[in-house]
């Protein structure tokens, strides 16, 4: 699983913070208020995120709607685990990941554990 691409990440981040199916008109008008950009562009992209299974899409009338398949953690988490299976040494990966990990990281993965408990499902 690969990361997005700049374009991308703007457009699922503007979906995700709607909480809501939204058209490529609502998304070109979020956009524009920070870079000037096309609507044909917009749809494409939109388009190809479907393609990959991030977005669902309903047609309403002559276009479409969007909605995230997946929330953006959920999406984050999943980025994570490709990583760690491609990344060959399990182990080692994991004890470099955790030695870089900020106060406020440790913090965090220390009460993902008390949610979900290491060896058992919660």
């Amino acid at each position: 699983m690969r990361g997005l691409g700049d374009l991308e990440s703007a457009i699922m981040d503007r979906l995700w913070s709607y909480h809501r199916p939204a058209s490529v008109r609502d998304v070109l008008d979020d956009l524009r208020r920070d870079r000037e950009i096309a609507y044909t562009t917009v749809m494409t992209v939109m388009d190809k995120l479907h393609t990959k299974g991030l977005l669902r899409r309903k047609q309403v009338g002559r276009a479409y709607v969007y909605e995230t398949v997946a929330s953006k953690a959920a999406y984050t988490a999943e980025l994570m685990r490709a990583t760690l299976t491609s990344g060959g040494n399990q182990a080692a990966t994991l004890v470099h990941f955790l030695e870089r990990l900020s106060p406020e990281e440790s913090k965090a993965l220390e009460a993902a554990l008390r949610v979900y408990p290491p060896g058992g499902r919660a």
